[in-house]
């Protein structure tokens, strides 16, 4: 059993950047994939970065690629996502979670394919 939870929500204006955490703590960290995604009010859960266990491959949703990084650090049982450039849009909680497709080495953007979740963020873009 693996429990997420995330940091660094906040308020900030559009064109900042903020960064997100999530530590996990309760399994084995380094095997599992991790990904982001969000869910802005009287909208669908959307996906927006994912990295595989070890590092080596991540993939990003296209409303944020070129400004999201997601990234890890299995040594801390840690994710992050570096968020710049941010626009009013990305305004939604943020929720990390872990999956296990492929033993962790593969990606997917379905919620569905990830087994743990975290409480989720708020980030508010404000103009």
């Amino acid at each position: 059993q693996v429990q997420l939870v995330e940091f660094g929500g906040g308020l900030v204006q559009a064109g900042d950047s903020l960064r997100l955490s999530c530590a996990a703590s309760g399994g084995t960290f380094s095997s599992y994939a991790m990904g982001w995604f969000r869910q802005a009010p009287g909208k669908e859960r959307e996906f927006v970065a994912a990295i595989n266990r070890n590092a080596a491959t991540t993939y990003a949703g296209d409303s944020v690629k070129g400004r999201f990084t997601i990234s890890r650090d299995n040594a801390k049982n840690t994710v992050y996502l570096q968020m710049n450039s941010l626009k009013l849009e990305d305004t939604a909680v943020y929720y990390c979670a872990a999956g296990a497709t492929g033993g962790g080495y593969l990606l997917s953007s379905h919620w569905n394919h990830y087994a743990y979740w975290g409480q989720g963020t708020q980030v508010t873009v404000s103009s």
